[in-house]
């Protein structure tokens, strides 16, 4: 997987210590500890662990190696305090999590997020991307801050990219959307004024091919990866955080939600739906109009809602039609 530079698609509003930015949270901290008061330049997670960031604990976990960088932990469990010696206890870490985002990032969705255009044959071009030469751009596309797309790429006509970093020859059919906001809010505090900024970017690798109206929305805080040689039909939505394996095969109006991981060499039939976090192994196959509620061991066939073994919903369709359902 590429490594992004966050500054890129996300520029810094200000540089804030910790101090100063557990001041904007104060209302919402319980406990604050202080081991150093550091600059603080970026958001790490539990797969990435980037110096001098801010990381955002749902739970109890006492196993995370931080010592050897500047991390501090913002976490709503009270026990996470016996593990880590810099440390804000808070009451709500959404609310925690968009007021510290919002202060430190620019994102498109708040106003005055810097950019600036080209209009370049008929397509409006960002200052701040980076793009090959012998990349191919349709009519009516706009293509933000930040976006790199490597050589042979095809780009059809009214296609957004944004926040995004596209290998080589890859093809992204028309009216698709690349790098849209993630869907992520407080179930409780809901509205535009409460969602949460969604900062990571999507991965397209080489050899992919996304169709027509497509929406892949960019990761929360890393990635939303599309591996090599995947194919993906029209209408398919792709959720943040959703990692899509090498030489998968997806067919219309499938919808996946957030964080599931697909393995390789999955077909995926139209119309199925994937329910978030869970794991697809690799070599499945899921028939159209499938339910997957829950992690697909590698190899399997499954149909169904809930998606299970295709051999019992077969069983389970001929005991219906014997029962007159």
């Amino acid at each position: 997987m590429k490594n992004f530079k966050r500054e890129n698609f996300f520029p810094l509003k200000k540089k804030y210590m910790i101090e100063d930015l557990n001041k904007l949270i104060e209302p919402e901290t319980n406990i604050f500890k202080l081991k150093k008061n550091f600059f603080v330049n970026d958001i790490s997670s539990l797969s990435t662990l980037r110096d001098c960031s801010i990381i955002f604990l749902e739970s109890e976990l006492n196993n995370i190696n931080i010592s050897s960088k500047d991390i501090h932990v913002v976490t709503d469990k009270q026990e996470n305090i016996k593990y880590y010696d810099s440390i804000s206890i808070v009451k709500n870490i959404n609310k925690a999590y968009n007021c510290i985002l919002n202060a430190l990032f620019y994102h498109e969705d708040q106003s005055g997020f810097p950019d600036e255009y080209e209009y370049v044959n008929g397509s409006y071009i960002s200052k701040f991307c980076k793009i090959n030469n012998n990349v191919e751009i349709g009519k009516n596309c706009l293509i933000s801050r930040g976006v790199e797309i490597d050589e042979n790429t095809i780009i059809k006509n009214n296609v957004v990219i944004k926040n995004s970093l596209l290998g080589k020859n890859v093809i992204i059919c028309d009216n698709s959307s690349i790098g849209t906001t993630g869907f992520g809010f407080d179930f409780n505090l809901r509205g535009s004024l409460h969602l949460n900024p969604q900062i990571g970017v999507v991965i397209i690798e080489d050899n992919v091919h996304i169709g027509a109206s497509c929406a892949v929305d960019r990761g929360k805080i890393d990635s939303t990866l599309i591996c090599k040689n995947s194919m993906i039909d029209n209408m398919v939505h792709i959720a943040h955080n959703v990692t899509v394996g090498e030489n998968c095969c997806i067919a219309a109006q499938t919808g996946i939600s957030g964080s599931v991981k697909i393995g390789k060499n999955v077909t995926i039939g139209g119309q199925a739906g994937f329910a978030g976090h869970i794991k697809i192994g690799n070599n499945t196959v899921i028939a159209a109009r499938s339910g997957v509620t829950k992690d697909i061991k590698e190899n399997s066939v499954v149909a169904g809602f809930p998606a299970v073994d295709i051999k019992e919903w077969k069983k389970n369709l001929i005991r219906q039609r014997k029962n007159g359902y």
